[in-house]
């Protein structure tokens, strides 16, 4: 079992930056692939920004490219989305999910882990 806890969310104004932690408990050796995920009210769950931890795979959302920087502390088993440049379309719970299988992309099927969510919310 792995258990994942988000933290780092918050209100900022547009142009501003926030960085999401997501620590990572329990049998982390097991985990091929970790990323982020947003879900803004009425609207589908998406990809954000995820990558295979044992190689160099690293998929970003084509709206995110050049805003945010997903980075992994191998010591301290924890997964950091560095958010910069926010805009209001950003608002969303993010969510941050690890999978024992070597798939790594976007398909939320793919994810057998989940934390619970932490909110992020940017003004105009």
């Amino acid at each position: 079992q792995v258990q994942l806890v988000e933290s780092g969310g918050g209100s900022v104004q547009a142009g501003g930056s926030l960085r999401l932690s997501c620590a990572a408990y329990g049998y982390t050796y097991s985990i091929d692939c970790m990323g982020w995920f947003r879900q803004a009210p009425g609207k589908e769950r998406e990809g954000v920004a995820t990558f295979s931890t044992g190689g160099d795979n690293t998929y970003y959302a084509d709206s995110v490219k050049g805003r945010f920087t997903i980075s992994q502390d191998n010591a301290a088993n924890t997964l950091y989305l560095q958010m910069n440049s926010l805009k209001p379309e950003d608002t969303a719970m993010y969510y941050c999910a690890a999978s024992t299988r070597p798939l790594c992309g976007f398909e939320s099927g793919w994810y057998n882990y989940w934390g619970q969510g932490t909110q992020v919310t940017v003004s105009s």
